[in-house]
């Protein structure tokens, strides 16, 4: 037990033992500070390529692990080999699968152009070949030489139905017979009109000469066939020989690549299949040649080279970074166009995701974000496990959608996967999700905390300088950062430690540069970075001076001067997110026989919580360990946070519930002036608990606007005296004598300072009560048993 000191109540830093003015004269910060074990970590998880060591960072926000991830993996990747690039081709096998292709970095793009300038040539050479003087002799005289043979047998034909009386015509159904008789063509009303004796003779001559005719006319339409054929073997020749030596010389450049020279040939196949595509630029007649110039140009596009992804740019290995991880970004996808009202796509809209682009390198992900999308995580872990990139619609993938759509030839997955989050999705995630453990092997810790050592407070002086010149402030004065180092133990609620939340703390850096600007000060000096502490606490606070408000005017009821017996003033803590502060609580206990034990008003209401309820029991075992060993424990007991609506949890204040017991038990009065936290066990121990800066602070103010006596104060658990991170006021207050701030290691020094008496004498008047209690139980029994009889 004692009573701590102002030099006890915040760790100060002398400004002169810095060894600079400014931060002028400090060397910005290279390195992430205080984070040891995750740099160890991330080191490993970097270098070890074997599937499933991907990486987890997992830490409070604002301890710079996004900003450390990329920094660490920009760093390994610059010395990395840059990956392939890839490109999608149509398939003329079969469309809808287009074809994935890798290249060396560089010549994905030098592909595509390539191809661009290829169609371009085909576009002109073809038409110009086909065009030419030598083409038109050549195809005439392969017509020529048919047609006079057809010429013949058409004659042969002639002269065949001549002989048997019969005349060929042609009509729009084709080649017909007609009979002559007595040297006129006659009509088939006329037959009709024959005697049957003649057009029975006329019907025999048909039929003969049409047995005779038939092979004739086979043989015509052979000729037409190889004529066919033989201008076909022509244009294929002409076009070959137009485009022969344009595809060689891709052959040549792309010899390397297997994937290249197998799309080639069937480029080449497809090319003089459809030679007629490339041999006129537009039909004059068509009423609509909007309509000929999309077709030609949706034509020549299955010829074109969809370059999906590019790393010629790339130095190492390429980091990326998606900030809006939903399933297209991540994933890749397809997209579509109207025309005409109807949806459709094509291998060119096949679009890259972020894993396409970190395909060979590393992809850093915000876990909460990939959570929050919709079957992301499952696509991510699937890709993972089966180390291929499959694009699909993913309303189709998961059956919630039936559509025809492209089915890309899946690529493959080299890469590592950093995700970012806090310690509860990470344990969330290793205990529910067996996937996770088995990908995600490598760990990166942050802690939240560093130590004070003077190295660290160096590294903090260059953190600073760090954003001075990044951001553009002024520098910061000597008295400024020792400003900022005391702030930052404040946050970490050790006078050892310094916090490494430090979004917090470049927040502070930016608004005390603003109100040094604001004073025309050319550096930020010790009472801007207090100014803009106070005014950060001022934008937030207006709940907490709410609550001042309502126990100045007496809302709510509370005594900081006096004695009471049984009643006892506790402190807890309100977070509300963006604020935390101490809300002093009145606690009150009653005492009575009966064999209820301890009951917890907070609990039979379902306003405590199971920490609560915890340290309310263990009440009850202090209470039957030291006092009612050599008789029964008979005690019924009423414990109650008065003027409390929001519900209690944490065993914070089992302390001060005991201490309010052993008064209403012994008839001692609680000095009222003097608050408290701190938990116990069944030994009376007193164990630290969290927030006693805020508590302390919420007692002090709370006691300001009743009026300083000079006698108030609180008592908070021994250990947590290292916790003490005060505002400057009550450590003035405390060295003039107006405020005091005891520790206490039992219940029994905590009921010395309280009362005033010793506690043998405290433990005597609680166990005679105990006792007086158990005579009127039994007493009471006693009576009851003989009224029965």
């Amino acid at each position: 037990m004692r009573e701590l000191t102002a030099e006890n109540l915040k760790r100060h830093i002398d400004p002169d033992l810095l060894g600079f003015e400014t931060t002028d004269d400090v060397e910005p910060l290279k390195d992430l500070i205080g984070q040891e074990r995750a740099k160890d970590a991330m080191e490993f998880g970097l270098k070890i390529k074997q599937k499933g060591y991907n990486i987890f960072i997992t830490g409070l926000t604002g301890t710079g692990k996004s900003s450390f991830a990329i920094n660490s993996v920009s760093e390994v990747a610059s010395s990395e080999k840059v990956p392939d690039d890839w490109v999608y081709v149509f398939n003329f096998d079969k469309p809808s699968q287009p074809i994935a292709i890798n290249l060396r970095s560089g010549d994905g793009k030098r592909f595509k152009n390539d191809m661009k300038d290829f169609v371009e040539q085909l576009q002109r050479e073809i038409p110009k070949a086909f065009n030419s003087k030598a083409y038109d002799l050549q195809k005439n005289e392969i017509v020529k030489n048919f047609q006079d043979r057809k010429n013949q047998l058409i004659q042969e034909l002639n002269d065949l139905a001549k002989n048997f009386g019969f005349v060929l015509k042609e009509t729009k159904t084709g080649i017909v017979s007609i009979p002559v008789v007595d040297g006129k063509q006659i009509s088939n009303e006329e037959y009709e009109l024959l005697e049957d004796e003649k057009r029975k003779e006329i019907e025999a001559k048909a039929a003969s000469f049409e047995e005779k005719a038939l092979q004739i006319w086979k043989d015509i339409q052979n000729i037409d066939k190889e004529t066919r054929d033989a201008v076909h073997e022509l244009d294929n020749n002409v076009g070959l020989m137009a485009v022969g030596h344009l595809i060689d010389d891709l052959r040549n450049k792309y010899a390397q690549y297997d994937g290249v020279m197998r799309y080639l040939d069937s480029l080449q196949r497809d090319i003089l299949e459809n030679i007629d595509n490339f041999r006129s630029d537009e039909d004059e007649d068509n009423q609509f040649p909007f309509i000929m110039r999309k077709n030609k140009k949706d034509v020549f596009k299955k010829y074109s080279v969809n370059l999906f992804v590019d790393n010629s740019n790339t130095n190492g290995a390429p980091v990326v970074v998606e900030y809006n991880p939903n399933y297209n970004n991540v994933l890749g996808n397809i997209e579509y166009e109207s025309d005409f009202g109807v949806a459709i796509t094509d291998f060119t809209k096949i679009k890259a995701g972020a894993l396409h682009k970190a395909n060979g390198g590393y992809l850093i992900l915000q876990a909460k974000d990939v959570l929050t999308y919709p079957y992301v995580w499952d696509a991510i872990k699937r890709t993972l496990k089966t180390d291929k990139i499959v694009i699909e619609n993913v309303a189709s993938s998961y059956g919630l959608l039936s559509i025809s759509s492209l089915k890309p030839e899946p690529i493959d997955l080299n890469v590592k996967v950093i995700l970012i989050g806090t310690p509860y999705l990470y344990y969330i995630l290793y205990n529910y999700d067996d996937d996770f453990k088995k990908l995600f092997k490598v760990k990166v810790d942050f802690n939240d905390v560093m130590d004070l050592s003077e190295e660290n407070i160096l590294k903090m002086a260059s953190f600073i300088k760090k954003h001075c010149v990044e951001e553009n402030l002024r520098p910061f004065h000597k008295t400024g950062v020792a400003k900022v180092i005391e702030y930052s133990t404040r946050i970490s609620e050790d006078q050892n430690k310094l916090s490494t939340q430090f979004n917090d703390i470049v927040e502070i850096l930016y608004e005390s540069n603003i109100w040094a600007e604001i004073e025309g000060n050319k550096v930020v000096m010790a009472h801007n970075v207090e100014k803009a502490i106070k005014e950060k606490i001022k934008r937030v606070n207006m709940i907490e001076e709410k609550y001042i408000e309502y126990f100045k005017n007496g809302t709510f009821l509370m005594d900081v001067d006096g004695e009471k017996v049984g009643i006892v003033n506790g402190l807890s803590i309100i977070n509300l997110g963006d604020y935390q502060f101490g809300k002093p609580s009145r606690i009150t206990v009653t005492t009575y026989p009966g064999e209820e034990g301890v009951v917890n008003i907070e609990r039979e209401t379902k306003m405590s919580g199971h920490i609560h309820d915890k340290g309310v029991m263990i009440i009850t075992g202090f209470i039957g360990n030291r006092y009612a060993l050599d008789f029964p424990l008979t005690l019924s007991a009423r414990i109650c946070f008065e003027q409390l609506y929001e519900g209690v949890e944490g065993d914070s204040a089992s302390s001060t519930e005991l201490y309010g017991l052993l008064s209403s038990l012994s008839d001692i009065p609680i000095r009222q002036e003097i608050a408290v936290t701190g938990s116990v066990n069944q030994f009376g121990v007193i164990q630290p608990v969290g927030g006693v800066t805020h508590k302390i602070e919420g007692f002090y103010k709370l006691c300001k606007v009743k009026g300083l006596t000079g006698r108030q104060g609180v008592i908070i658990p021994e250990q947590n005296a290292i916790n003490l991170v005060l505002d400057d006021e009550i450590i003035d207050a405390c060295r003039m004598g107006k405020f005091h701030i005891y520790t206490a290691n039992t219940i029994d020094e905590g009921m010395e300072i309280l009362t005033g008496h010793k506690m043998s004498d405290i433990n005597e008047r609680v166990k005679n009560k105990l006792r007086s209690f158990y005579d009127i139980l039994t007493k009471e029994k006693s009576s009851n048993k003989e009224r029965n009889v």
